[in-house]
């Protein structure tokens, strides 16, 4: 028996996960482990804020690696999602940061985390 992906399936799965958590970012390895550099980077610079967020390892999976690629029209990993609006990779997490954009998107949920 072959082992078949429904890409269907996938982006079901990965809408739903973007629904469900109000941050997510989709990475290579976790956020204890991250397994590049661009992945470490979206990491740090979401821990500077302290905001909870759901983090989905591409690499445990190679149909969400594809097909995440596909959802956001997005061809690189990372990518960040906040209440459910894709954000981008990591060179516009970082400067989004950089500008403040990042802290105005996150606001929300700092305000939340701090309660």
């Amino acid at each position: 028996m072959t082992n078949i992906v429904n890409v269907d399936d996938v982006q079901v799965r990965i809408a739903e996960t973007i629904k469900v958590h109000p941050i997510v970012l989709f990475m290579k390895g976790s956020p204890s482990r991250p397994q590049c550099g661009f992945s470490a980077a979206v990491v740090q610079t979401l821990a500077h804020y302290g905001v909870p967020f759901h983090a989905v390892d591409v690499l445990a999976d190679p149909s969400v690696r594809q097909a995440i690629k596909t959802f956001s029209n997005w061809p690189t990993i990372p990518q960040l999602y906040v209440e459910g609006a894709f954000i981008g990779g990591c060179d516009i997490v970082l400067e989004m940061h950089k500008t403040g954009e990042l802290a105005e998107a996150l606001g929300i949920h700092r305000a939340a985390a701090a309660s």
